[in-house]
């Protein structure tokens, strides 16, 4: 009488897919993060983009990580990763690396609102900005939350 093994099961956590990728933990927060930092997007541009040496770098910022984490998402929803290994790396990297930029981004803007408290536009100009600074703290630390979870996954 041969005995058989029961089957191992694999270790290693698979990648989601599909509408999957909205509810697990951490590929969901990219869906926040494309929401605020379009956000932080549109309410400096409804600032007229008042200092832009400052809120220049914001912008790019935000628009470009928007546009990046948009086709994350989309490569993660078509299934593009296939389950390699490799995408959590380049997922881990790119949030992170992201956070420190967005961090960057997020105290320059929060200086443009600060300068902004006595414009000539005042009231109009510093809300806009105080939530464009909001936004983009927010959007800091999604990032950062997404880069570590996927890194402590």
């Amino acid at each position: 009488m041969a005995s058989a093994s029961p089957p191992v099961a694999s270790t290693q956590p698979t990648l989601p897919s599909g509408p999957a990728v909205l509810k697990t933990v951490p590929y969901a927060f990219i869906l926040p993060e494309i929401l605020c930092g379009t956000w932080v997007w549109i309410l400096i541009a409804a600032t007229s983009v008042s200092f832009p040496l400052l809120q220049g770098w914001v912008m790019y910022v935000s628009l470009s990580s928007c546009l990046i984490s948009l086709l994350l998402l989309i490569s993660y929803l078509f299934g593009f990763h296939k389950n390699s290994e490799n995408w959590k790396v380049l997922d881990s990297l790119y949030h992170g690396a992201t956070a420190i930029l967005y961090m960057s981004a997020a105290v320059l803007q929060a200086n443009a609102t600060i300068r902004s408290e006595l414009g000539p536009n005042s009231p109009l100009y510093y809300q806009l900005n105080s939530a464009a600074s909001f936004f983009a703290f927010i959007t800091t630390f999604l990032y950062i939350l997404h880069a570590f979870s996927i890194y402590y996954q």
